[in-house]
């Protein structure tokens, strides 16, 4: 018998050091649990954040939750949580439905509101921004460029469900040591400034990876920043190393970048600015993305210098196996701009634009390049256009290059889309789904969620992503499973963030549609854990 429970209770000690935790933080101004340097981590004395973010895997291990409580939490943080198991992760999260916000608006020599070094957490369920006033002018005396989360290092981390808004600088920056990065179902807007010579700075995303493993950008919301959407890029003029490859950019929705600033920037660009032709931009696929500007006018026409997909840069660094597959690419007249390539893949795209800019690349690489089945909304005629060498219309294109055998030109004034152009349920949120819509008239669009295994009577809400604090529509799903969205937002046809920033046009939509659960998140101050479960049932 004693042989027995000595087995037993050196297994229960070894599921001890396993038993997950939870831990619980609040803001410092909290009227009745401030969280605290000196706390403990619970619920009656929770940390403060900084605190939480600071502890040592000794503390905070593997499969352990961090609690984010209602609240404004203001400062710059640092987190060097890392989880040393394997495939098991530390979680940082709003609690429930908590509304939790990350505020930098406040005096400090940091640049970015939230900095992650550690490695395998994951990051949900909260805010990051700069509340109140504050410069976007670089010529100010007071400004302060300060972005919203720098991923310098650590490796499998996540991001799931984050806002990252209104910082003066960059949203998100995954950079080359951060392999293994997910950044899904996020929504990034409004970010950035203007710089001393009136362009517009900060990306939503600027995502490197110097490793062998994907790195994975899902699913994400990203309009209105006041420079690129997001960059897959690097701008070092003599690399010595690879730091752009291995990236996936799959069904994000992308829209009207650089629109604060006044200028519409790229929504994506693939490239790198290398000229030793080290550090080539390979192996990135972009898949079910929806770019898109605000472009079109009530006659059919189109306005703007507004490039919407930008792949390649320079001639020594061409960009290799590159796959874009099944997008919508929107823009001005310059949409498509594929300036250096050595190969490419580019099928099943639907493409709004004037011209289609394609380097000279594509005379001494054409062979490595797959075009087919794209449909193609121009003004032109002649759309394909290598400058300075010559315009090709769709069958001197198919003849001179061999390329797009299956594709088709239609007039722009022809210009059409499917009403659903995208809906994905969020990984983390099961009820949850981002939702981009198009009508050419503007008319209102009814979608069907039958296939997603919602049941009927259940509440929904849905919010228009450039008014994300109001309430668009709120009702209960019916039998029929189908919800209609309203495309015609009069009321709200007013600039969004500054005068530059104005709303996507009726045509188009994104939406936020989040249905009510009874679940919920169970408060426990302790919970027994494997050891002490076995014990009561062995009698003790």
């Amino acid at each position: 018998m004693k042989h027995i429970l000595s087995i037993l209770f050196s297994i229960g000690i070894s599921l001890i050091s396993y038993a997950q935790q939870e831990f619980h933080v609040f803001p410092e101004n909290h009227s009745e649990t401030p969280g605290t340097q000196n706390g403990t981590g619970s619920l009656k004395s929770p940390w403060d954040l900084q605190t939480a973010l600071f502890k040592s895997s000794d503390i905070v291990k593997s499969g352990d939750t961090i609690w984010l409580h209602e609240g404004i939490y203001n400062g710059r943080f640092v987190s060097k949580l890392e989880s040393l198991v394997p495939g098991q992760f530390i979680t940082v999260s709003g609690f429930k439905k908590d509304r939790v916000v990350l505020n930098g608006n406040v005096p400090s020599s940091r640049t970015t509101v939230l900095e992650i070094t550690g490695k395998q957490v994951i990051y949900k369920n909260f805010e990051v921004t700069w509340l109140g006033e504050f410069s976007r002018d670089e010529n100010d005396a007071g400004f302060q460029a300060c972005g919203g989360i720098r991923h310098l290092k650590g490796e499998n981390c996540r991001f799931y469900n984050l806002k990252i808004y209104n910082n003066p600088a960059l949203g998100i920056g995954s950079w080359k040591h951060s392999a293994g990065t997910i950044i899904e179902n996020c929504t990034i807007y409004n970010n950035g400034f203007v710089a001393k010579n009136g362009k517009g700075r900060g990306e939503g995303i600027y995502v490197q990876n110097k490793s062998d493993e994907v790195r994975l950008i899902k699913n994400n919301i990203i309009f209105n920043n006041y420079y690129k959407g997001i960059e897959v890029w690097s701008s070092g003029k003599r690399a010595t190393l690879q730091v752009v490859k291995n990236i996936t950019l799959e069904g994000n929705i992308v829209f009207n970048n650089g629109a604060p600033s006044g200028h519409f920037y790229d929504n994506v660009i693939v490239a790198s600015n290398d000229k030793n032709g080290i550090n080539v931009a390979k192996n990135i696929s972009l898949l079910n993305n929806v770019l898109y500007h605000n472009t079109t006018q009530n006659n059919g026409n189109i306005y703007g210098d507004a490039s919407s997909l930008t792949l390649g840069f320079i001639a020594q660094a061409p960009i290799e196996n590159v796959i874009v597959d099944r997008n919508i690419i929107v823009g001005g007249y310059n949409t498509l701009r594929i300036l250096q390539a050595k190969s490419l893949r580019f099928t099943n795209n639907k493409i709004h634009t004037g011209i289609i800019q394609v380097g000279p690349s594509v005379a001494d690489y054409f062979a490595d390049w797959t075009f087919n089945s794209n449909t193609i909304y121009s003004s032109l005629k002649k759309p394909f256009r290598v400058p300075r060498v010559k315009d090709y219309s769709l069958d001197e294109w198919q003849s001179k290059f061999r390329l797009d055998s299956n594709s088709s030109l239609n007039k722009l004034s022809d210009f059409d889309l499917e009403n659903v152009l995208q809906v994905t349920r969020h990984s983390q949120n099961k009820y949850k789904f981002n939702v981009a819509l198009f009508n050419a008239e503007g008319s209102d669009v009814t979608v069907n969620f039958s296939e997603y295994n919602i049941n009927p009577q259940m509440a929904y809400t849905i919010y228009d992503v450039e008014h994300p604090n109001v309430d668009l529509k709120k009702g209960v799903l019916n039998e029929d499973y189908k919800i209609t969205f309203p495309m015609q937002l009069t009321e709200f046809e007013k600039p969004l963030h500054n005068s530059k920033a104005i709303k996507s046009i009726a045509n188009f939509g994104v939406f936020v549609v989040e249905f009510e659960t009874q679940k919920t998140v169970q408060v426990t101050e302790k919970k027994p854990n494997m050891f002490e479960r076995l014990m009561k049932w062995l009698g003790f």
